[in-house]
């Protein structure tokens, strides 16, 4: 069997060029949709990220700030940036960058966003509208790209078996919840596994569609998975190897060798869900510009 390779890179384009044209419609009407991204400290891997965001935006004619604090900036200073944007009309999507310094509490600047300028899909409000399938949330973009590259790749999650590896708040379980919805791209029969499932192999050989999100390089192998599945590997693993460039690469949770000789469809990394993320923050974006200007178009 040959697998489909499902590339986030080829969906997350199309995506891309659908929001740019919706975003020329909204400028003839002066609409613009605006994102600021909020980034503490000199974490290297939230720079590239914040930098992606930036470039993202500019490409697709939003609005955007960056603003960079440093890493001795106080909980209340930045609560009270955010409170700033909250009331800012210029922007309709806050975005603080994950993870913040440990004298912050995250849960504090989360709560703190206007659930309506939630594009991350965090604030305790937009995590209840997702459980109950309301239309007017922002979804967590991570596993949002997840739904989208099933959608698109012809692999409808509808009526299947979805076994999800991972119960994390940031993929697992909200996938989990997306893809359980009654609505279209969705109707599955999910079931998720983490590091306490009894049986694990037997669990994940019932799947249709595998979404591997554990943080474990080349963990789901060949024999756990029956011929014809469709994977999708939200894993980001930095493994040793002395023939890449740098002395190291980056690989899944999947083994995707062995297990792409089995499986009807399956994501690459890089390439698969990662282009996906930022992908879908900019649609949330758009999302929250149209509510915001209550554009019907």
């Amino acid at each position: 069997m040959v697998a489909q390779i499902i590339s986030g890179n080829e969906v997350a384009k199309s995506i891309r060029a659908e929001i740019k044209n919706e975003v020329v419609q909204l400028k003839k009407v002066g609409i613009e949709p605006g994102l600021v991204v909020i980034i503490v400290g000199e974490d290297p891997a939230s720079q590239v990220y914040v930098r992606k965001k930036g470039e993202a935006c500019d490409e697709l004619g939003f609005c955007s700030e960056t603003v960079r604090l440093p890493a001795s900036t106080t909980e209340e200073e930045l609560l009270r940036l955010v409170d700033k944007y909250n009331k800012d009309k210029k922007f309709d999507g806050i975005l603080v960058q994950l993870p913040l310094p440990k004298h912050i509490s995250e849960e504090k600047v989360l709560m703190r966003i206007d659930p309506g300028k939630d594009v991350d899909g965090f604030h305790p409000v937009n995590v209840g509208k997702m459980v109950v399938g309301s239309a007017d949330c922002y979804l967590p973009c991570t596993p949002h790209g997840v739904q989208e590259l099933l959608i698109r790749s012809g692999n409808d999650p509808a009526g299947k078996h979805v076994v999800v590896l991972g119960r994390s708040n940031i993929v697992g379980k909200p996938v989990a919840c997306i893809l359980v919805q009654k609505a279209k791209g969705a109707d599955a029969t999910v079931t998720i596994c983490h590091s306490r499932t009894k049986n694990l192999a037997e669990i994940t050989r019932q799947a249709d569609i595998l979404i591997a999100a554990i943080g474990s390089p080349n963990f789901v192998k060949a024999d756990m998975v029956r011929d014809g599945v469709v994977v999708i590997d939200v894993g980001v693993n930095r493994i040793n190897d002395p023939t890449a460039k740098g002395g190291t690469r980056l690989v899944g949770d999947v083994d995707f060798e062995a297990v792409s000789k089995k499986a009807k469809a399956i994501t690459p990394v890089p390439g698969g869900v990662g282009p996906m993320t930022i992908t879908m923050l900019m649609k949330n974006t758009l999302h929250a510009a149209k509510i915001h200007h209550n554009y019907k178009g």
